[in-house]
């Protein structure tokens, strides 16, 4: 249940996480070196130092959203990310890393001992369509609900994480965005994504 870059996150154990049924776009080398930026990106700024988040290639220079998971001896210890893609994929790592380790309004700043125990999962996001509610499929879709200013998103692996029925992704999926249960049937926009979801024990060494 990761955040808007404001909001609040899932509850969900790393080993535990749920892969979404969609293809794997990224190589095991490009999965290694994104975990690798998030970690750097945090002890970079627990050290006062800049990194460089010029993409290595130009598939982890697409435009992507993402969102950065963080746990702590297997507790969720922060979650932030970015729905649109509003700049390159490489980038956006870092950025979500250092928000859930930083900016996660629910934790207290990530300290340097717990940030040499941190394990982190990334969810790489599609691009968000439009959907019908009796069109989402639990394990596939990712969802955000809007109606007027009001807007919520949950990651496809939540619904499974839970064993959520489509009703209730719907419904808690409207509750997440301050709004009636219900609200999926009186009105508010649906829109789906997929996501492509792995972490620091899928990593394997990568050459140097």
């Amino acid at each position: 249940m990761c955040p808007l870059p404001d909001e609040s996150s899932p509850e969900a154990s790393p080993s535990r996480l749920t892969r979404p049924s969609a293809p794997d776009h990224f190589s095991a080398q490009e999965r290694t070196l994104l975990l690798q930026l998030a970690h750097q990106a945090i002890a970079a700024t627990l050290d006062g130092r800049e990194i460089s988040v010029t993409p290595p290639s130009s598939h982890l220079a697409e435009p992507r959203g993402v969102f950065a998971t963080l746990y702590y001896h297997g507790e969720l210890r922060g979650c932030v990310g970015y729905v649109f893609p509003l700049t390159s994929l490489y980038r956006t790592v870092a950025e979500s890393a250092r928000g859930a380790a930083f900016d996660d309004s629910r934790f207290p700043p990530v300290t340097r001992d717990q940030a040499a125990e941190l394990k982190v999962s990334l969810s790489i996001l599609s691009p968000l369509e439009p959907i019908q509610p009796e069109a989402v499929e639990v394990g596939r879709h990712g969802l955000l609900v809007s109606l007027g200013e009001q807007r919520g998103l949950l990651l496809p692996q939540v619904p499974v994480e839970r064993g959520w029925d489509r009703i209730t992704f719907l419904e808690q999926t409207c509750r997440k965005a301050g709004l009636p249960s219900n609200a999926w049937q009186t009105g508010a926009r649906f829109e789906a994504f997929t996501a492509e979801v792995f972490g620091d024990q899928d990593a394997r060494p990568v050459a140097m």
